[in-house]
Protein backbone atom coordinates (compact mmCIF):
# COMPACT_ATOMS: atom_id res chain seq x y z
CA UNK A 1 0.00 0.00 0.00
CA UNK A 2 2.86 2.43 0.75
CA UNK A 3 4.22 1.95 -2.75
CA UNK A 4 0.81 2.68 -4.27
CA UNK A 5 0.46 5.86 -2.22
CA UNK A 6 3.95 7.01 -3.20
CA UNK A 7 3.14 6.40 -6.88
CA UNK A 8 -0.02 8.46 -6.49
CA UNK A 9 1.98 11.28 -4.91
CA UNK A 10 4.58 11.03 -7.67
CA UNK A 11 1.80 11.46 -10.24
CA UNK A 12 0.55 14.54 -8.36
CA UNK A 13 4.07 15.95 -8.19
CA UNK A 14 4.51 15.44 -11.93
CA UNK A 15 1.11 17.01 -12.61
CA UNK A 16 2.21 20.07 -10.62
CA UNK A 17 5.31 20.32 -12.81
CA UNK A 18 3.20 19.83 -15.95
CA UNK A 19 0.73 22.53 -14.94
CA UNK A 20 3.57 24.86 -13.99
CA UNK A 21 4.90 24.39 -17.51
CA UNK A 22 1.60 25.71 -18.90
CA UNK A 23 2.09 28.98 -17.04
CA UNK A 24 4.19 31.86 -18.31
CA UNK A 25 6.97 31.65 -15.72
CA UNK A 26 10.62 30.88 -16.20
CA UNK A 27 11.50 27.35 -15.10
CA UNK A 28 13.88 28.54 -12.37
CA UNK A 29 10.83 29.74 -10.41
CA UNK A 30 9.73 26.15 -9.76
CA UNK A 31 12.73 25.01 -7.70
CA UNK A 32 13.04 28.48 -6.17
CA UNK A 33 9.49 28.30 -4.77
CA UNK A 34 9.20 24.57 -4.08
CA UNK A 35 10.16 24.77 -0.39
CA UNK A 36 8.30 28.01 0.39
CA UNK A 37 5.24 26.15 1.79
CA UNK A 38 7.46 24.89 4.62
CA UNK A 39 7.46 28.42 6.03
CA UNK A 40 4.11 27.35 7.49
CA UNK A 41 6.10 25.52 10.18
CA UNK A 42 6.54 28.89 11.85
CA UNK A 43 3.28 28.21 13.70
CA UNK A 44 5.16 25.67 15.81
CA UNK A 45 6.97 28.58 17.46
CA UNK A 46 3.65 29.43 19.12
CA UNK A 47 2.50 25.90 20.02
CA UNK A 48 1.92 22.48 18.41
CA UNK A 49 -1.81 23.08 17.89
CA UNK A 50 -1.37 26.28 15.89
CA UNK A 51 1.66 24.80 14.15
CA UNK A 52 -0.28 21.72 13.04
CA UNK A 53 -3.28 23.79 11.91
CA UNK A 54 -1.19 26.18 9.82
CA UNK A 55 1.03 23.43 8.40
CA UNK A 56 -1.97 21.28 7.46
CA UNK A 57 -3.79 24.19 5.83
CA UNK A 58 -0.83 25.01 3.60
CA UNK A 59 -0.11 21.34 2.83
CA UNK A 60 -3.70 20.39 2.00
CA UNK A 61 -3.89 19.19 -1.59
CA UNK A 62 -7.52 20.33 -1.84
CA UNK A 63 -6.41 23.93 -1.30
CA UNK A 64 -3.76 23.49 -3.98
CA UNK A 65 -6.31 22.13 -6.47
CA UNK A 66 -8.73 24.99 -5.71
CA UNK A 67 -5.93 27.50 -6.34
CA UNK A 68 -5.15 25.85 -9.67
CA UNK A 69 -8.80 25.75 -10.76
CA UNK A 70 -9.79 29.25 -9.66
CA UNK A 71 -6.54 30.75 -10.85
CA UNK A 72 -7.01 29.21 -14.27
CA UNK A 73 -10.70 30.12 -14.46
CA UNK A 74 -10.11 33.72 -13.39
CA UNK A 75 -6.95 34.18 -15.44
CA UNK A 76 -4.89 34.75 -12.31
CA UNK A 77 -1.51 33.19 -13.07
CA UNK A 78 -0.22 33.96 -9.57
CA UNK A 79 -2.99 31.88 -8.00
CA UNK A 80 -2.37 29.03 -10.44
CA UNK A 81 1.34 29.26 -9.70
CA UNK A 82 0.64 29.01 -5.97
CA UNK A 83 -1.57 25.98 -6.57
CA UNK A 84 1.02 24.21 -8.71
CA UNK A 85 3.72 24.83 -6.10
CA UNK A 86 1.46 23.77 -3.20
CA UNK A 87 0.41 20.57 -4.96
CA UNK A 88 3.95 19.64 -5.99
CA UNK A 89 5.36 20.45 -2.57
CA UNK A 90 2.68 18.53 -0.67
CA UNK A 91 3.07 15.51 -2.94
CA UNK A 92 6.85 15.64 -2.56
CA UNK A 93 6.51 15.78 1.22
CA UNK A 94 4.27 12.72 1.21
CA UNK A 95 6.71 10.82 -1.01
CA UNK A 96 9.36 11.41 1.66
CA UNK A 97 7.01 10.39 4.48
CA UNK A 98 6.05 13.82 5.80
CA UNK A 99 2.30 13.75 6.22
CA UNK A 100 -0.29 16.05 7.70
CA UNK A 101 0.44 16.80 11.34
CA UNK A 102 -1.38 15.86 14.50
CA UNK A 103 -1.58 18.45 17.25
CA UNK A 104 0.57 16.39 19.61
CA UNK A 105 3.94 17.05 17.97
CA UNK A 106 5.50 17.85 14.61
CA UNK A 107 6.81 14.31 14.23
CA UNK A 108 3.30 12.81 14.59
CA UNK A 109 1.73 12.58 11.12
CA UNK A 110 -1.10 10.76 9.39
CA UNK A 111 1.58 8.63 7.71
CA UNK A 112 3.13 7.60 11.02
CA UNK A 113 5.87 8.98 13.22
CA UNK A 114 8.67 10.77 11.42
CA UNK A 115 11.99 9.08 12.10
CA UNK A 116 10.44 5.85 13.40
CA UNK A 117 11.63 2.75 11.50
Amino acid sequence: MKTLLKLEDLAEFLFGIFFFGLLSYEWWWFPALLLVPDLSMIGYLINPKIGAWLYNLVHHKGLAILCIIFGYALGKNEMSLAGAILLSHSAMDRIFGFGLKYETAFKDTHLGTIGKK
